[in-house]
């Protein structure tokens, strides 16, 4: 066995210690719960990929309890500053302390918004885990394979800590496959439904756990969905016309039309995705002549479709950069989206436009617009921001956790 790794006995725990570097134990300290492979003094036993470990400093004093991974350059995700013994007890702790600053800010049972992310990784302590709730339904996802082998102590404490009637499995990852782990979606307790009605801000919407993208709805855009809802009914945009790129659920657009907006018309590459939209537009009583869906791939209809006809443009792509090495095609696929929407939008009209993907930053998005708005001859005006819900926290430890911007740019021509 490597001399970095011994065994560790104490009346909490027994599990096997790396030791991390002298220069390297500085983040530690400052509490971010990533160590990387190049901080330990040598490698681990690979066979202790998946298993919990606790991490010591060149003084021997138990920095961290967290797990190992084999196949990853961050080696231990750390679940505890310290020793602690990670088991039911701890994780439905974990799991209340998550859930409390949702229900500070008026999210939970009897509000006005039931679905809500309760657990979002490292940003709650929980690395590798995301917790979802639709109102009675719980849907989580494990992505390493420390996390997944504690997946019956997860479900248990879930149980422990919340009144779900059903806890649906939604860990079809593709990140799962670099830690050699297949992907799994599977209900875990009660019977699934089909779809899954719950509130935001008063507003009705469906959740699809068990067939729907991430764990059945976009719950960290609700932020953008009341920006839409609000500027919809305001002076120069009520009754006006929209239309909705990437449209998914078509959650969006229903708020513009809650909002005042006269029409939205989605655009999507997924007939399943517009079936979606199509019942929460039933859901809302919206006739088909304000709430129509087009299926097509969004890049090709935006290559045929060029002339200003819409009072407001929603572009929301999916990750269209997931790694370093997809950042120059990303830029460009941005670019393209932006330029070509910008053309659509009526003097003095609403661009909302979104990223999700963490290695297009802020900056990013600001200069594509600003490259697509000098290319057309346009001028951008800033109306607003949007960021991740609150209940997708930028941790002050973690700020790796911050991956979705908006922009809501007033265009004139």
């Amino acid at each position: 066995m490597p001399t970095s790794v011994s065994a560790h006995s104490s009346a909490t725990a027994t599990y096997p210690i790396l030791r991390v570097r002298r220069d390297r134990a500085g983040s530690l300290a400052f509490r971010h719960p990533w160590v990387f492979s190049g901080a330990l003094e040598a490698p681990p036993d690979r066979a202790l990929h998946g298993r919990l470990v606790h991490v010591a400093g060149p003084d021997d004093a138990i920095l961290g309890t967290g797990t190992y991974s084999a196949s990853s350059s961050i080696a231990v995700r750390l679940f505890a500053f310290g020793e602690a013994t990670i088991d039911r007890g701890w994780l439905t702790t974990r799991l209340a302390e998550a859930d409390a600053p949702r229900r500070l800010i008026g999210f939970g049972p009897h509000t006005d918004t039931t679905g809500y992310r309760v657990v979002f990784g490292e940003s709650d302590g929980l690395p590798g885990l995301v917790v979802d709730r639709y109102a009675e339904a719980l849907v989580f996802q494990l992505s390493t394979a420390g996390i997944d082998a504690l997946r019956d102590e997860i479900v248990a404490a879930l149980l422990d800590v919340f009144d779900s009637r059903v806890i649906v499995e939604r860990s079809d990852l593709a990140v799962r496959r670099e830690e050699r782990l297949d992907e799994v979606v599977a209900v875990r307790h009660g019977d699934a439904p089909e779809r899954v009605e719950f509130l935001e801000r008063g507003v009705r919407f469906l959740a699809d756990p068990l067939r729907g993208q991430k764990t059945g709805f976009f719950l960290d855009q609700r932020d953008l969905r009341a920006l839409v809802q609000g500027l919809s009914g305001r002076p120069g945009m009520q009754g006006g016309n929209v239309l909705n790129l990437f449209s998914y659920s078509g959650a969006t657009g229903v708020c513009a039309l809650l909002g005042g907006a006269a029409r939205v018309h989605n655009v999507d590459g997924s007939e399943a995705a517009l079936s979606y939209a199509r019942e929460h537009a039933a859901l809302h009583a919206l006739p088909d002549e304000r709430f129509s869906a087009e299926r097509a791939d969004v890049f090709q209809w935006l290559g045929t479709h060029m002339e200003p006809a819409y009072d407001a443009v929603l572009v929301d792509p999916p990750a269209l950069i997931k790694s370093q090495r997809d950042v120059e095609q990303g830029r460009r696929a941005y670019h393209f989206l932006n330029r070509s929407a910008l053309r659509l939008v009526k003097d003095g009209g609403l661009l909302f436009t979104s990223s999700c993907s963490h290695y297009f930053t802020d900056d990013d998005l600001a200069f594509e617009l600003r490259r697509a708005g000098a290319t057309l001859g346009l001028t951008l005006h800033t109306i607003a921001t949007a960021r991740q819900g609150a209940d997708h926290p930028t941790s002050i430890y973690f700020p790796e956790a911050a991956y979705l911007k908006s922009l809501v740019l007033q265009v004139h021509r």
